[in-house]
C-alpha cells in the first residue's frame, strides 16, 4: 500500500500487520534488535477539537501500555521494548508474534478441541496471575487481545487499559473510567467499583465459555439489557450447550463467573489448578469438526432468517436430522405429541378428518400446533409426506434446554408461520361459505354512541 511509511524513528517498516480504528501495527526491523519487531503506530491529528481530546486519551493508553507492560517479563505476555511519544505521533515497539487472535475460534464452526482450549486458557491464568503479582490488572481480556499459534504458544497483548494497582487511583494516569469490552466486563467493572485481579479472571471465564460453546454467556439486543444480565442473570449451563464437556467444567465456569467476589477464584493459579483437573477428565483428545453443510442448508431457509448464526448452531445441536420416504405419516391428528418439524427438502400434506387442508413446502414448519397449544398439546393435522423429504425434528424437551434467545426466535417464527397458514385456510374455506352479513359502515371510535340505562 502506498500509505505505508518506509521508516518510523529508527525502525525500517517491512509491511503492515493490521489496522484498527485508532492504530496501525507494522512489522519493522532495527539494528538494535536481532529479530523483527511489531510497531504499533498512532499519528495525531489536532485539526478537530474532538479529535484532539481523543488523541489525549490515546496518549494515556499508549503511555500505560509502554510503562506498565514493559516490566512484565513472562512467556505468555507480549514483551514491550520501547514507547515513543512525540508531538504529532506515538508508537510502541513490542515483540513480534506470528500467531492469530482467538477471535477466529469463538464461532461454533471453528471451535477448537476441548483439551486445546483448556491448555490455552490455563496459560492465560498463569500469565494474569504473574501480572497481578507485579501489581498489574489487564482490564480488557477478550479474544482479540490473546494471540495463539499452531503450536499453542500463547501471548496476551494490549495492556493499554491496564491499571497499576500499586498507585493511587486518583493519581494514576492509566485509570480511565468506562474502559473494557462490555460483553467481557465483570459486574464490578460495569458498576465502576474498585478492581482487583478477580475482574480479569471473570473476563477470562467469559472467554473460556465463548471458546467452548461458540457463544457468549450473556447476549442482548441492546447495551442496557446486556448490562442488566451481567449484573443480575445467571449464565446458561455450559454442559447443556456442549454435552460432551466433563461435568466438572460446569463448576469451573460457574466459579469464574461468580458475581460475588468472595465466591470467585481468588487468583489465576487457583483457576489454573481446577482447569488441570478438568483436563485430566478428558481421556479422548480426538476431535471431529462440526458438519457445516447442514448449517449452510438451514442458513438459506426463510424459516431461519431471523436466527443469528450462534442460535442456528444451537438448533442443530438440539434437533434431529430426519429423512422419510413419500407417503409416510409423520404426525397424526389428535396425538398428544409436541414434536414439530421444519422441512428442509420435499413437500408434506396437512390433513384434517381425512381431507387435505394445505401443503407445506421446503423452508416452512409443520406440526407446530401441538407445541403452541398450551392446554391439550394435540396435533390439529395429520402430516404425510407427498415426496421423499428431509426435515429437522424438534423435541420440546430438548428445546426447553435451549437459550432464551433461541426459544424466543422459535416461538416468534412458529407463531408467524401458523398465523399465515390459518389465514390461507380461511381464504380457502370462504369459497364454500355463505355470504357475510353486510354492515352499515366501518365504525370508528368517534362514531360510537353511549347507550343510557
Amino acid at each position: 500500500m502506498s500509505d505505508i511509511p518506509s521508516q518510523i524513528g529508527k525502525y525500517r517498516i517491512i509491511r503492515e500487520l493490521g489496522r484498527g480504528a485508532t492504530a496501525t501495527v507494522y512489522l519493522a526491523e532495527s539494528s538494535v534488535y536481532p529479530e523483527p519487531v511489531a510497531l504499533k503506530y498512532i499519528r495525531f491529528d489536532d485539526k478537530a477539537k474532538d479529535e484532539a481530546k481523543w488523541n489525549r486519551r490515546l496518549l494515556k493508553l499508549l503511555k500505560a501500555e509502554s510503562n506498565v507492560a514493559s516490566r512484565l517479563k513472562h512467556p505468555n505476555i507480549i514483551r514491550i521494548f520501547e514507547g515513543v511519544v512525540d508531538e504529532n505521533e506515538a508508537y510502541v515497539v513490542m515483540e513480534y508474534f506470528s500467531g492469530e487472535s482467538l477471535e477466529k475460534f469463538c464461532t461454533f464452526a471453528n471451535l477448537m478441541p476441548i483439551h486445546r482450549t483448556i491448555g490455552i486458557v490455563f496459560k492465560c491464568c498463569m500469565a494474569l496471575d504473574y501480572a497481578y503479582r507485579q501489581g498489574v490488572i489487564h482490564r480488557d481480556i477478550k479474544p482479540a487481545n490473546i494471540m495463539v499459534d499452531d503450536k499453542d504458544n500463547v501471548k496476551i497483548t494490549d495492556f493499554g487499559l491496564a491499571m497499576n494497582i500499586n498507585k493511587r487511583v486518583d493519581s494514576d494516569s492509566t485509570f480511565i473510567m468506562g474502559v473494557g469490552s462490555p460483553a467481557y466486563m465483570s459486574p464490578e467493572q460495569i458498576k465502576s467499583y474498585p478492581l482487583n485481579q478477580k475482574t480479569d479472571l471473570y473476563s477470562l471465564g467469559v472467554l473460556l465459555f465463548h471458546l467452548l460453546t461458540g457463544r457468549l454467556p450473556f447476549r442482548a439486543k441492546n447495551p442496557a439489557q446486556l448490562i442488566y444480565k451481567i449484573i443480575n442473570a445467571e449464565p446458561p449451563s455450559v454442559c447443556q450447550l456442549q454435552p460432551e464437556l466433563p461435568e466438572l467444567m460446569e463448576k469451573v465456569i460457574k466459579k469464574a463467573l461468580e458475581k460475588d467476589l468472595y465466591s470467585r477464584y481468588k487468583n489465576g493459579a487457583e483457576f489454573a489448578k481446577d482447569l488441570s483437573a478438568v483436563r485430566y477428565k478428558i481421556v479422548d483428545d480426538k476431535f471431529v469438526p462440526p458438519d457445516t453443510s447442514r448449517f449452510g442448508a438451514l442458513r438459506k431457509m426463510p424459516f431461519f432468517t431471523e436466527f443469528d448464526d450462534v442460535e442456528l448452531w444451537e438448533v442443530l445441536r438440539i434437533s434431529r436430522w430426519r429423512v422419510a420416504e413419500s407417503n409416510t405419516t409423520l404426525f397424526r391428528e389428535g396425538d398428544q405429541d409436541q414434536r414439530f418439524g421444519v422441512l428442509v427438502e420435499g413437500q408434506v400434506e396437512l390433513a384434517c378428518t381425512g381431507k387435505q387442508i394445505a401443503c407445506v413446502d421446503a423452508g416452512d414448519a409443520f406440526g407446530e400446533t401441538a407445541y403452541l397449544d398450551g392446554l391439550d398439546h394435540k396435533h390439529m393435522f395429520t402430516v404425510t409426506s407427498l415426496t421423499d423429504v428431509t426435515y429437522l425434528e424438534i423435541n420440546p424437551a430438548a428445546l426447553a434446554l435451549a437459550t432464551d434467545e433461541t426459544l424466543e426466535a422459535f416461538r416468534a417464527r412458529l407463531t408467524t408461520s401458523m398465523t399465515k397458514r390459518l389465514a390461507q385456510m380461511a381464504v380457502a374455506v370462504s369459497g364454500n361459505a355463505p355470504a357475510a352479513a353486510k354492515g352499515k359502515g366501518m365504525a370508528s371510535g368517534l362514531d360510537l354512541q353511549l347507550l343510557e340505562d
